[in-house]
């Protein structure tokens, strides 16, 4: 992949590789498996390499390689078989910790959000970190993932009130390491 990089000019290829670690990120939000993660992300930067002639507007390389990433994504999920059809599917930011009380129960809340977001539908999981994550535009999102406007916002809100009633279904629970809600910040 080096070798790859070295052709592109200097500037192009170290936004590339500045672009890495989010690609990854949002892979393994979508897929919640590292080594697929970074299978994802290997394709869709080599994909990105065949194809950087196309982009137009350097501008628009993170939504460029975003929809790419997502490309990559619907590919795997075709090969695996696992829905009838693709077109179907449908890092919370914590407070900055004190002391290691504060560390565990932030690493704890991280853990049972990452959990809950891993229980949504893949169409609202990809939505959701676009949005929140990424912070993605909707207008963004809805061309990285190919559906309407109106589609990323109703994924969204189903998404974020699947996410409210599972944390909040935690909290009543009982589940004796939740902290009150005011430990996360919504980022958008």
């Amino acid at each position: 992949m080096r070798h790859l990089f070295s052709l592109l000019n200097f500037p192009v290829r170290q936004r590339f590789e500045a672009m890495r670690p989010r690609l990854h990120r949002l892979a393994f939000a979508w897929c919640h498996d590292a080594a697929l993660a970074d299978d994802l992300v290997q394709d869709c930067l080599a994909k990105a390499l065949v194809n950087a002639g196309r982009l137009r507007d350097e501008q628009a390389l993170e939504g460029w390689l975003f929809s790419i990433l997502n490309n990559c994504w619907r590919d795997h999920l075709r090969g695996r078989r696992d829905f009838l059809d693709v077109a179907d599917l449908d890092e919370v930011v914590v407070s900055d910790a004190p002391g290691p009380e504060q560390e565990y129960a932030t690493r704890q809340t991280v853990q049972r959000v990452r959990r809950a977001i891993a229980t949504l539908p893949v169409g609202q999981r990809q939505v959701l970190t676009l949005v929140d994550i990424e912070e993605c535009a909707y207008a963004e999102v809805a061309r990285i993932l190919e559906v309407p406007v109106g589609t990323v916002m109703s994924r969204l809100s189903r998404a974020r009130q699947a996410l409210k009633q599972r944390l909040t279904a935690e909290t009543a629970a009982g589940d004796p390491v939740v902290r009150p809600f005011t430990t996360i910040r919504r980022v958008k």
